[in-house]
C-alpha cells in the first residue's frame, strides 16, 4: 500500500509543481539583490500605510513610501544600464 502511494505521489506532485509553479518566484536576472531588498521594503511602507489609523501617520507613511518608490526606480535604472 505504502509503494502504490509513493507510486502516485511522486508524478503528482511534480506535475502540480510544474502547471501551478509552486517553485519560488524568479526575478529578472538583471535585477540586483539590492534592488530586491528596496522593493522589499517598499511593499512594507506600501503594508505601513494601510495599516496607518490616523491621518497623521497616513500621510507619514505616504512620504516615507514615496522617496522608498524613488529610491527603488533609481536602482532599477541603474541596474538595466549594467
Amino acid at each position: 500500500m505504502e509503494d502504490n502511494w509513493k507510486g502516485i505521489k511522486e508524478p503528482l506532485t511534480s506535475t502540480c509543481q510544474v502547471v501551478l509553479c509552486l517553485n519560488n518566484q524568479h526575478h529578472m536576472e538583471w535585477i540586483s539583490t539590492v534592488t530586491l531588498d528596496k522593493i522589499k521594503e517598499r511593499k512594507n511602507k506600501m503594508t505601513a500605510i494601510s495599516n496607518s489609523r490616523t491621518l497623521a501617520e497616513k500621510v507619514q507613511a505616504q512620504a516615507e513610501y514615496i522617496e522608498a518608490n524613488k529610491q527603488v526606480k533609481k536602482s532599477i535604472r541603474i541596474d538595466k544600464k549594467k
